[in-house]
């Protein structure tokens, strides 16, 4: 059986609040999901690891592909939503591109705590949960996306890449029950 972990992926402030320069309303309603699964993983040991759009003022990333200044460090929209702070002991990781893995320590975390599985969850499923899964997929983890506890701006876009990550990554998709009327 799979040593797993916990992966919350962009569940930050300029992602969630309304208004937010990145806002993705559906992060809202996930909110109860990756709460209960925090809430699990923690009940039976599993590291929580928080994966996190930090990006420098001027970040190339923002002219590159369009995208508004969001996840600026050392901003309050940097910080992961209240309802999901992180607690001591919890891994947070920074990211500056769409995949968890690409230039930072996450693959030698992971390794130092022989994790062998991961349990996906966060914003945007058609993004950086899409890239994140093919690279876990590559890294040869056994990976979980919970359908209900990922969030995307397009529900086309969303659908998409669960079918994707399901059909040609291998990803299993569960879902947790959980009622998604948000926060």
């Amino acid at each position: 059986m799979a040593k797993e972990a916990l992966l919350i992926l962009d569940m930050l402030e300029d992602f969630t609040r309304e208004g937010s320069p990145l806002e993705v309303p559906d992060n809202r309603k996930i909110v109860p999901v990756i709460q209960k699964e925090i809430k699990r993983a923690r009940a039976e040991g599993m590291p929580v690891i928080y994966v996190c759009d930090r990006h420098a003022p001027q970040d190339r990333e923002f002219s590159k592909f369009g995208w508004p200044a969001h996840g600026v460090k050392g901003s309050p929209g940097a910080e992961v939503v209240a309802a999901l702070k992180p607690e001591p002991g919890d891994v947070i990781i920074e990211k500056t591109h769409y995949s968890g893995f690409f230039g930072t320590n996450l693959k030698e975390k992971l390794d130092e705590l022989g994790i062998t599985g991961l349990v996906l969850t966060g914003c945007l499923t058609h993004i950086c949960v899409l890239y994140t899964t093919y690279e876990a997929v590559e890294y040869d983890y056994d990976v979980t996306v919970l359908a209900d506890g990922v969030a995307d701006v397009s529900e086309g876009d969303h659908n998409c890449a669960l079918r994707f990550m399901k059909e040609s990554l291998g990803a299993k998709l569960e879902w947790s029950g959980v009622e998604t009327k948000g926060v």
